[in-house]
């Protein structure tokens, strides 16, 4: 080799790869957040297709049963203490299933057990039917509950459908 002559090394300097990083950092801050809110928009919107679900064949059941002599009556607050104690999905398939439904779904979208209440002794109450979740943080708000939708960002408020209508909903999904 000849003196003078320097072989020139391939490869990134120190600042290009920081450089890189620094710009997948900064995508990354930007995208990331959307991923999550995307995550949780999918798991509220699970929840009301279930409840929705359920509730259209409890309603059909209803129909069947007293003639749907609830319909049409729909309050302005709703207390599910009025409702008695909840029932388990099971109870609610041994009246569903298969007639009005092929399955009830277990959990919501967060993975948090539905609250079923269904009154098959008395399908002429006044309180019939309800179905709660208590949404991402796995608590129930405090009742009675007035009818009313909310902020569809805040994923922690319970979703309540009560004898044909959704209670509580996020507003831009119904």
């Amino acid at each position: 080799m000849k003196p003078g002559l320097r072989i020139r090394q391939r490869g990134f300097t120190l600042i290009e790869l920081l450089i890189v990083i620094a710009i997948i950092g900064i995508i990354a801050s930007m995208l990331i957040p959307n991923l999550l809110d995307a995550m949780q928009k999918a798991k509220q919107k699970r929840t009301m297709a279930d409840m929705r679900l359920v509730g259209s064949a409890m309603f059909a059941w209803l129909t069947d049963e007293a003639g749907a002599a609830a319909a049409g009556q729909q309050a302005t607050t709703i207390d599910l203490a009025d409702y008695g104690t909840a029932v388990t999905p099971d109870d609610v398939a041994a009246v569903l299933v298969p007639t009005y439904l092929q399955y009830v779904p277990v959990r919501d979208g967060w993975k948090n057990d539905f609250d079923y209440y269904l009154k098959t002794g008395d399908p002429f109450a006044r309180q019939v039917m309800a179905i709660g979740s208590p949404a991402r943080d796995t608590t129930y708000d405090s009742g009675p509950y007035t009818v009313s939708g909310f902020d569809p960002t805040d994923y922690d408020r319970d979703i309540i459908w009560a004898d044909g209508f959704f209670v509580r909903w996020p507003q831009s999904q119904q």
